[in-house]
C-alpha cells in the first residue's frame, strides 16, 4: 500500500483542463475524454472507476465544455455522494450536483410541490418500520423482530418494482421471491402500510421516486424546467438500478442521450431490493453509438488476490458471468490468501483476533483491517474476541460521522475557540495543539480508554479529529485554527469524514465500494455462504457475486476462514462453502473432471469453449501463477519453452495483415503474449483455444478459424478482412 501523504489529503486543484488528466491511465483517460454521450465505463473492482468519472466531470468543466450547474451526478449511498463531491471539489469542479437518487428526487419534489401539486408537502416518514408494525397489528398479523425486517424489505421492492398491493401474491410467485409471510398477509399489511401514511399525510422514500415520477409525466413544464437545469448525466453503480430509478433516469433525459453510466454487473449484489443489472447489461444495444471503454487494470490488490477473485467468478454461471471481467493486477506480488478451517465460531473469531494483533503489530494499521461476514448476527463473537485481545474495532452501518453528537458538539467547540483566538500569526503547531487542547475538556486523550462501548468510540470520534487536525497543520503551514473549522464544515457538507481508527466489522453487503490492507473474510460454510435461502441458480449466484465483492476488498492480505461447528463441544457437521472449490488447496470445482498428470490449467480435445476455473496453474511446473505476463504465458517465465517459432512467425505475420486491415494497433488483435501462449500450446481445436488467456468468446468466433489453421500448418481459407466487410454490409 502506499502510505497517504499530506498532498492526497489536502491536494492543491489542477492548474488546467489537460493538467486533470495527468496521472490517469490510457483506459480511465478514454473516460475522460469521452465527453460526448451516451458512454458505458465497465470497470471492475479496483480499477480506479470513482477517478475516472471525476476526472471526466472535471475536464469537462475546466474545459468550459460542461457548465457545473448543469450536471447532475447519483450514486445510491450518502458515502459515495459525499466522496464524489470531494473529490470534485479537489479538482476545481465544485459546483456540480452529485446526489442519491432519492437526495435528488427529494430536492426536485420539495422545489415544485406547490407548483405541481399545491399545498403543503406530506412529511416524509424517516423510518418505515414502527409503521409496517402498526400496519401489521390492525390487519390482525402478529410479526416477530426478523418478520418485521423481513416485510418491510418486501414492501420496499414492491415500491421499487412499481408492485401494488394486489398484484403482489402474483408477482412473488412468478419471480419466486423468499416471502417472509404469507404472500396474502404481506399484501394486506402493505395495504395497510399505505392507508396509513395516507391518513398521516406522510410519504416514504420510495413514494419520493414515486411522485417525482409522476410529476415528471404528467407536468410537462416541470418536466422542462428540470431537463433545462440538468444537462449531462452521470450514474455511478448502474448494475444496482432498479425498474424505478431508471424510469426517473429516463425522464430526467427526456430522450437525449447526455449519459454516461458506470458499473459492473460482477458486482451485482442487490437484487432483493429490486436492483438488476439487466440495464447495465442491455445499454449496448439501447445506445448502437455508444462509446463503450471497459477498466480492467486492478491498482488495488496484489496478483494473488486478483488470481483469486478471477478464479472464483470463472465458475460463474448466467448473464452476469458472461460479461465478467479478468482483472490485471498493477502491483508487486503479496502472500498468498489463507484458508483456515477452525472446529467451531470462537475458535474462528479467536484466530482472527490473534491473526489481526500480529498485523498491527508488523505495522499494519487498525483502521486498514476489516472482518467481513454475511450476516450482521455474526459480529457478536468478533466483537468478544476483538476487544478479548485488546483490539479496537467499529462496527460498519452506525450513524454518519459528523452526524455524531460528539463530533457535533467538538465542531461548536472548536467554532468558539477560533473566533475567541487572538494572535494573529498562531503556527501550524499551534492549530494541532489547540484542537487537541480543545478536544481534551471533552474525552480526548492520547492513550486510548480500556475495553469497548460508548466510551471508547466517542474517543475514536474525536481521535479522528485530532488525526486530521494534525495532518492539516502538516499539510498547510500558514493556516489558522479558524482555516481548519472551515474545512471541517467543508467536509461535513459533503460527508468526507475522516478515518477512524479501529478494526472494522462488517457485512458483506456494508462493505461494497470500501477497501482495506487486510480483510479477513470469515464464517464461510454451506448455508452462510451462499446464504441457506439462496435456492435458485441466480440466487446462488449473486452469492457468489457478494463473497468477489469481500475478496477485491483486500489490498494486500486476505484471509478465508469457516468453522465446522457453531459452538465448542457441537458436532462438525458444516461444510466449507462450495466457491471454494477448486480455489482453497487440496480441492476442485464442483463437477469438474480433475486433470492428470498435476500440469492443470488447459484441457485439450473437448472440442467446446471451457471457460478457465480456479487460479490458472504453469503447464510445466503446475505452481499456481499470480502474475499477469505469466497468466498470459500460462507457465513461469522461468520454465523451458517448447515454442513453436515458425508458427509464431507466422501468427505474427497474419495478425500484422489483420491489424491493417481492421485498422488498429496489432496488440487489439492477440498481444504478443498470446501468440507466444498459443505458438506454445499448438491449439488442435477450439476448446483448446479457448482456454488460452487473451482468447475469449469474441476473439475465438472472429479469429479462431484462421488460428487453428495456422497451427495446423494449412493455408488461411477466408481472411477476417473479407468476413468483416461481408458482416458491414
Amino acid at each position: 500500500m502506499t502510505a497517504t501523504t499530506h498532498d492526497t489529503l489536502f491536494p492543491s486543484a489542477p492548474e488546467s483542463a489537460d493538467a486533470v488528466l495527468d496521472g490517469l491511465d490510457p483506459e480511465q483517460r478514454a473516460v475522460a475524454t469521452a465527453l460526448r454521450g451516451p458512454v458505458c465505463v465497465l470497470a471492475g473492482a479496483g480499477t480506479g472507476k470513482t477517478r475516472a468519472i471525476t476526472h471526466r466531470i472535471a475536464y469537462g468543466v475546466r474545459a468550459g465544455i460542461l457548465q457545473p450547474a448543469s450536471v447532475l451526478a447519483v450514486t445510491f449511498t450518502a458515502r459515495a455522494a459525499g466522496e464524489m463531491r470531494g473529490r470534485l471539489r479537489q479538482l476545481g469542479a465544485g459546483g456540480v450536483q452529485a446526489r442519491t437518487f432519492h437526495s435528488a428526487a427529494l430536492r426536485q419534489l420539495q422545489y415544485f410541490w406547490p407548483r405541481a401539486i399545491g399545498g403543503e408537502m406530506p412529511r416524509l416518514l424517516e423510518r418505515k418500520v414502527q409503521l409496517v408494525a402498526e400496519a401489521g397489528a390492525r390487519s390482525r398479523i402478529r410479526l416477530d423482530r426478523n418478520e418485521l425486517r423481513d416485510v418491510t424489505s418486501e414492501i420496499e421492492w414492491c415500491k421499487v418494482t412499481q408492485t401494488v398491493p394486489e398484484d403482489y401474491p402474483a408477482v412473488a410467485a412468478k419471480t419466486g421471491r423468499d416471502v417472509p409471510r404469507d404472500p396474502a398477509e404481506v399484501a394486506r399489511i402493505y395495504s395497510t402500510y399505505e392507508q396509513l401514511k395516507r391518513d398521516r399525510g406522510m410519504i416514504d422514500f420510495e413514494d419520493v421516486l414515486l411522485l417525482t415520477v409522476g410529476v415528471l409525466q404528467d407536468r410537462p413544464d416541470v418536466a422542462d424546467t428540470v431537463r433545462s437545469q440538468y444537462q449531462h448525466f452521470v450514474v455511478d453503480e448502474y448494475q444496482d438500478v432498479s425498474p424505478l430509478q431508471q424510469r426517473l433516469l429516463d425522464l430526467w433525459l427526456g430522450g437525449r442521450e447526455t449519459l454516461c453510466v458506470v458499473g459492473d454487473a460482477s458486482q451485482t449484489i442487490y437484487s432483493f431490493t429490486g436492483a438488476t443489472p439487466d440495464h447495465l447489461l442491455g445499454f449496448r444495444s439501447r445506445y448502437p453509438d455508444a462509446t463503450v471503454v471497459k477498466l480492467v487494470r486492478d491498482y488495488r490488490s496484489t496478483p494473488q488476490v486478483v488470481a483469486l477473485a478471477n478464479g472464483l467468478l470463472g465458475q460463474a454461471r448466467g448473464q452476469a458471468a458472461a460479461h465478467r471481467l479478468e482483472l490485471v493486477s498493477q502491483r508487486e506480488a503479496g502472500p498468498e490468501p489463507s484458508y483456515t478451517e477452525y472446529t467451531d465460531e470462537p475458535a474462528e473469531a479467536a484466530g482472527a483476533a490473534k491473526r489481526i494483533r500480529e498485523l498491527m503489530d508488523s505495522g499494519v494499521r487498525a483502521s486498514e483491517i476489516a472482518v467481513l461476514f454475511r450476516i450482521n448476527a455474526q459480529s457478536e463473537v468478533y466483537e468478544q474476541a476483538l476487544a478479548d485481545a485488546g483490539v479496537p474495532y467499529q462496527l460498519r452501518g452506525a450513524e454518519r460521522f459528523f452526524e455524531r453528537p460528539e463530533v457535533r458538539e467538538a465542531g461548536m467547540l472548536l467554532r468558539g475557540a477560533a473566533r475567541a483566538s487572538a494572535d494573529p500569526e498562531e503556527t501550524a503547531a499551534g492549530v494541532a495543539d489547540q484542537v487537541r487542547a480543545v478536544l481534551s475538556s471533552r474525552g480526548w486523550a492520547s492513550e486510548p480508554p480500556a475495553g469497548s462501548g460508548a466510551v471508547r468510540d466517542r474517543w475514536e470520534s474525536l481521535a479522528a479529529l485530532v488525526r486530521l487536525a494534525e495532518d492539516f497543520a502538516t499539510a498547510r503551514p500558514a493556516a489558522t485554527l479558524a482555516d481548519f473549522v472551515a474545512e471541517l464544515d467543508e467536509r461535513a457538507g459533503v460527508q468526507h469524514a475522516p478515518t477512524v481508527e479501529g478494526v472494522t466489522l462488517a457485512s458483506l453487503h456494508a462493505a461494497k465500494g470500501l477497501e482495506w490492507d487486510a480483510v479477513f473474510v470469515v464464517g464461510l460454510t454451506e448455508g452462510t455462504l451462499p446464504i441457506t435461502y439462496a435456492k435458485t441458480d441466480e440466487q446462488v449466484e449473486e452469492e457468489r457475486r457478494l463473497l468477489y465483492v469481500g475478496v477485491t476488498r483486500a489490498r494486500e492480505h486476505l484471509s478465508l476462514s469457516w468453522a465446522l461447528s457453531r459452538s465448542p463441544g457441537g458436532r462438525g457437521t458444516r461444510k466449507p462453502s462450495r466457491f471454494l472449490d477448486g480455489l482453497r488447496p487440496g480441492s476442485a470445482p464442483r463437477g469438474a473432471r480433475t486433470a492428470g498428470g498435476g500440469a492443470g490449467g488447459a484441457e485439450r480435445g473437448s472440442g467446446g469453449r471451457k471457460r478457465r476455473g480456479g487460479p490458472v496453474l504453469c503447464r510445466v511446473c503446475g505452481r499456481t501463477l499470480s502474475d499477469a505476463r505469466e497468466i498470459k504465458l500460462m507457465r513461469c517465465e522461468d520454465c523451458p519453452s517448447d515454442l513453436d517459432e515458425a508458427l509464431f512467425e507466422r501468427l505474427r505475420a497474419w495478425r500484422s495483415e489483420q491489424a491493417k486491415a481492421l485498422g488498429q494497433p496489432a496488440y487489439c488483435v492477440f498481444t504478443d503474449r498470446t501468440l507466444l501462449a498459443i505458438a506454445e500450446v499448438r491449439p488442435e481445436d477450439a476448446g483448446g483455444l479457448a482456454v488460452i488467456p487473451g482468447v475469449g468468446a469474441r476473439k475465438l468466433d472472429k479469429f479462431g478459424a484462421d488460428v487453428l489453421a495456422l497451427c495446423a500448418g494449412e493455408p488461411v481459407q477466408e481472411s477476417s478482412e473479407e468476413s468483416e466487410e461481408g458482416a458491414e454490409k
